[in-house]
């Protein structure tokens, strides 16, 4: 009898995780889009949700000798706390990967700010840092985009 019962309830079970499974393929849709522009010549980024303005901060790109990628991405993983393994266990707090080893993150010299002064990576003040993490997370990595210019 138990197993005659729980065939009945199979439909309804897989129809729920078919709902659950469309939700998160769909869920970043209903969201807003970001748009990260980061102006190397200016060593400033502007972030805009949905079109309008949100925040225009300065930041740090590489310094020379090394290379800023130029071109347009899409974050594919955020740590909130991440220790760069290539430059002696550096913290880079609020981490969006967007190249292979590239991230935009958090930067305690912020003194440095406004200038190249980076190995790569793009840098922003810790608190600006959070606050893109904390957009990103709420819009999606999808809904992201990240464009670097010259």
């Amino acid at each position: 009898m138990a197993r005659h019962r729980i065939s009945r309830l199979t439909p309804f079970r897989l129809l729920f995780a078919l709902y659950a499974l469309l939700s998160c393929v769909y869920a970043d849709s209903a969201m807003a889009a970001v748009t990260i522009r980061i102006q190397l010549s200016a060593q400033q980024m502007d972030v805009s949700v949905d079109g309008d303005h949100f925040a225009t901060w300065a930041v740090s790109t590489a310094r020379p000798g090394y290379q800023t990628p130029v071109g347009t991405y899409t974050p594919y993983v955020l740590e909130r706390m991440h220790y760069s393994r290539l430059y002696n266990y550096t913290p880079m707090p609020y981490s969006i990967f967007y190249d292979t080893g590239y991230a935009i993150h958090g930067s305690y010299e912020t003194s440095s700010l406004g200038r190249p002064a980076s190995h790569g990576c793009v840098r922003l003040s810790p608190a600006h840092a959070q606050v893109l993490f904390q957009l990103i997370e709420t819009q999606g990595r999808a809904n992201t985009t990240i464009e670097i210019i010259r």
